[in-house]
């Protein structure tokens, strides 16, 4: 194969890999990690696991085939988990998947499988599969299940769930999708388009993942399961598999997920499904070696030798051999093995010399058409003759011939400007580029189906001479900083907008007839850019000025502007958004959006600027709230808007403010999962409450910090309500919290989103009164959504409705009741 051709195969592997992020530069392998991949080089096995979300995953099972067995294994999350909940922020919904498609790249990176998706979204807890299917469509996940399996071609693929077991609708569903899929895949004639890209693939086998405390506990009849050894050692890595599988679990963090590591012995256990029944093990009688290529032999002997005569303190002494090989590859006949098995290699030619690449820019952003000053540079750490060739910018068409030797140690940099295209596409998840449908994210490229991320679409590409051979190499454009606390720090460079717009809030209330301001933040993406912002105002909203004109002199200036808009009299939701002209050329105005945790890398996102106006028929009576945050929600914002004054009390204030100044004491989500102190401030909460106060508690779940969760006892249950649209039946429609200062009815139930709510008590004390009975269909109602007593003077109010949803979605009857239930007390 000549070098072109060889170019054109290594952008087709990089392109249809699914590589574990390209944030940051390539760490250089250290000399086991090289040992261990060279023996992986020699194992032409895989396997596929399929669960539902982020964290469903075995990451001992994960680890132990990618790194005991060596076998190229991948893990196929039906969704991002963008349905979940967060205990480290208040991203939800898009964001939250973002977060946790990262936290599962960081976890591949530690336990070393591959990463893929399908285009399902989570859309929160599903009872049964039945329901899950139909709001997913299930041919379309069908179709994706289907294609990474074509993609992937893995030899056996197993489940972490059963069409049975599971609980969850969506873990259930998994199952039903894989076994479908297992099938499918192997059928030319089911999705026949996917054929363009790839052929048809039967796995040998599938199997369910058993879960081992359900055997261990006698659950579960072992005597069927294939049973295997996972714990085992690696000295090559330094650390047994349940090790790794901690350390890659622990990087669930947005979900509470940090992981203790277990050593020494431990078993897993396998279910047959479908296909040919293994007798002793996942891969019997499938062939794990060059032998199932023709002609692979040769190549088999040449890393046998390879492994041999690695040496760990001189890596690059491996390099003849490995040169060797990657010419004995070029003779073999076409095979997707040798696609991968060029990738693996091609990248521990790289390690074995040492060869640090980097391209570096100036700035973390840039605008279209802008020009993007880049330093790269190279260092060959080997003694091996290396030769840099030519330097490419594929985004900016910009191909430099440099032929320059790299002696060892001898760092050789480049500087450029590549200048970015005018119709440049701004940085944005793939999966988030056109509005979603019903249950799946619109994605209309084929190849990007499946992919954790996109491949850069800034990027550096080196074409090296390494001996007498030819190899390409890409990297990501990346900003680099010194942090003073983590030190060298990366991020990726973004492609923005000339201009930015960010509206203050992404809600707007109007519960009365008073104008409101909108406040507008503009920042510069360029410099010297000047034009005018409209807003486009929904039917019936009037404001007093429509446009404003900007200038930008630097890059990151920044501009707030006021537009005061008044809502119409009747009740109305509507979207608020803006337009952009510069230049005589009218876009959408975007705005960004940045999410930022020390374990992922920074994660930048341009969606169209809107907010939400929503025109309330409410009766507020204003006062002061307290509220203790919990693990984080959008609330105390909101209760602000709709004329509250709302307070976040630390730990201090919870022992030492007085408390009677609070019209209402408001505890958020999960608060008594997440904040340690109320063990011991509970007491004086409920002090408040019998003194006078109103104290309303939000859903917590198992884990509390202190069993007394209200001043008579309650016991939380795992029931729930989760068809957003499920009938709510009344039970005492005289009650105050019904009726004042806000009459509730019926049509107060209509237009939530995601779920009624979660984790209801199920027992509870006499004193509490329930106000309303829910339930999902076929299920008997259920009371505990929302429990109501007098304690003392005051009101204690327990409600597991999913309030945290409802209030930032703009649910006008879910502000009504909360606005009820904080003024069920005393009246300040």
């Amino acid at each position: 194969m000549n070098s072109i051709a060889k170019y054109i195969v290594m952008v087709g592997i990089m392109l249809s890999a699914s590589i574990p992020g390209f944030s940051q530069p390539t760490r250089p392998a250290h000399a086991g990690e090289i040992l261990q991949s060279l023996r992986k080089l020699s194992v032409l096995g895989s396997a596929l696991y399929i669960a539902a979300h982020p964290d469903d995953e075995n990451t001992t099972v994960l680890a132990y085939l990618a790194n005991g067995r060596r076998v190229r294994t991948a893990y196929l999350s039906l969704t991002r988990g963008d349905g979940g909940q967060n205990l480290i922020g208040n991203e939800k919904g898009d964001l939250l998947g973002v977060i946790r498609t990262q936290e599962l790249l960081a976890a591949r990176r530690i336990d070393g499988p591959e990463q893929y998706f399908t285009r399902a979204i989570d859309f929160g807890y599903s009872k049964n599969p039945q329901e899950t299917l139909a709001i997913w469509d299930r041919e379309k996940i069908l179709a994706d299940v289907v294609w990474v399996i074509r993609r992937f071609r893995p030899d056996v693929i197993l489940t972490r769930f059963t069409p049975e077991f599971g609980g969850h609708g969506q873990h259930r569903a998994s199952a039903i999708l894989a076994e479908e899929a297992f099938h499918a895949a192997a059928d030319p004639n089911r999705f026949s388009e996917q054929l363009r890209h790839v052929q048809p693939w039967q796995a040998k086998r599938l199997l369910w993942d058993s879960w081992r405390p359900a055997v261990e506990r006698g659950d579960i009849d072992p005597a069927p399961l294939l049973s295997l050894e996972v714990g085992g050692y690696n000295p090559l890595l330094g650390l047994s598999y349940s090790e790794l599988a901690a350390r890659s679990r622990s990087q669930h963090k947005c979900q509470g997920f940090g992981a203790l590591a277990s050593r020494g012995e431990q078993k897993a256990y396998f279910q047959h499904t479908a296909g040919e029944p293994a007798r002793e093990d996942l891969f019997d009688d499938i062939d794990l070696g060059w032998t199932r290529i023709p002609g692979g032999a040769r190549v088999s002997n040449l890393l046998m030798q390879a492994c041999n005569q690695f040496d760990m303190e001189n890596p690059s002494a491996s390099l003849p051999l490995l040169l060797q090989i990657d010419q004995v590859l070029d003779t073999l006949p076409a095979d997707p093995w040798i696609t991968v098995k060029r990738r693996e290699l091609q990248q521990i030619i790289r390690n074995c010399a040492g060869l640090w690449l980097e391209a570096i820019a100036e700035d973390f952003s840039a605008a279209p058409g802008a020009a993007v000053p880049v330093r790269v540079m190279l260092l060959n750490r080997s003694g091996y003759p290396l030769t840099l060739e030519r330097i490419a910018f594929p985004f900016a068409a910009q191909d430099s011939t440099i032929n320059q030797p790299l002696p060892a140690g001898e760092a050789f940099s480049f500087r450029s400007a590549p200048r970015l295209t005018d119709d440049a596409p701004y940085t944005e998840p793939y999966w988030l580029r056109r509005p979603a449908e019903t249950g799946t994210y619109t994605v209309e490229d084929q190849t990007l189906i499946g992919l954790p991320e996109a491949p850069p679409a800034l990027r550096a590409v080196f074409a090296l001479r390494i001996g007498e051979q030819r190899f390409r190499y890409e990297v990501p454009l990346l900003y680099r900083w010194r942090d003073p606390v983590a030190g060298e720090s990366y991020r990726p460079v973004e492609v923005s907008p000339a201009v930015t717009v960010n509206f203050e809030a992404p809600l707007y209330l109007f519960a009365d007839d008073r104008p409101r301001e909108v406040r507008m933040t503009l920042q510069a993406g360029a410099a010297d850019v000047a034009g005018t912002l409209r807003l486009k105002l929904p039917e019936g909203w009037q404001t007093s000025k429509s446009e404003i004109p900007f200038r930008f002199s630097e890059k990151g200036q920044t501009a707030l502007h006021l537009f005061t808009i008044s809502a119409p009299a009747e009740a109305a939701i509507r979207e608020l958004s803006a337009e952009i002209e510069i230049g005589g050329q009218v876009l959408p105005a975007h705005s960004i959006t940045r999410i930022e945790y020390d374990h992922i890398p920074i994660q930048t996102l341009f969606p169209e600027a809107h907010a939400r106006l929503v025109r309330l028929d409410l009766k507020s009576p204003g006062g002061r709230i307290g509220y203790v945050m919990g693990s984080g929600d959008e609330i105390p914002g909101l209760l602000e808007q709709i004329g509250f004054r709302v307070e976040l009390l630390s730990d201090e204030d919870l022992d030492n403010r007085d408390l009677s100044q609070y019209r209402a004491i408001i505890t958020g989500i999960r608060a008594y999962n997440t904040r340690d102190h109320l063990k011991s401030a509970n007491q004086r909460l409920f002090r408040y409450v019998e003194n006078g106060g109103t104290l309303i508690t939000q859903y917590n779940t198992f884990g509390l910090v202190t069993d007394d969760l209200g001043p008579y006892p309650l016991t939380l249950s795992h029931d729930r309500v989760t068809l957003e649209s499920a009938a709510v039946t009344f039970l005492d429609s005289a009650h105050p919290l019904l009726n004042t200062p806000n009459p509730i009815s019926a049509a107060d139930m209509e237009g939530w989103v995601q779920e009624r709510g979660l984790y209801f008590p199920r027992e509870w004390d006499p004193a509490y009164q329930p106000i309303f009975a829910m339930n999902d269909p076929g299920e008997d109602p259920k009371k505990g959504s929302l429990l109501y007593t007098r304690y003392g003077k005051g009101v204690f109010i327990y409600s597991g409705i999913s309030w945290f949803r409802q209030l930032p979605a703009g649910v006008p009857g879910a502000f009504r009741i909360f606005v009820n239930m904080i003024a069920a007390g005393k009246q300040n």
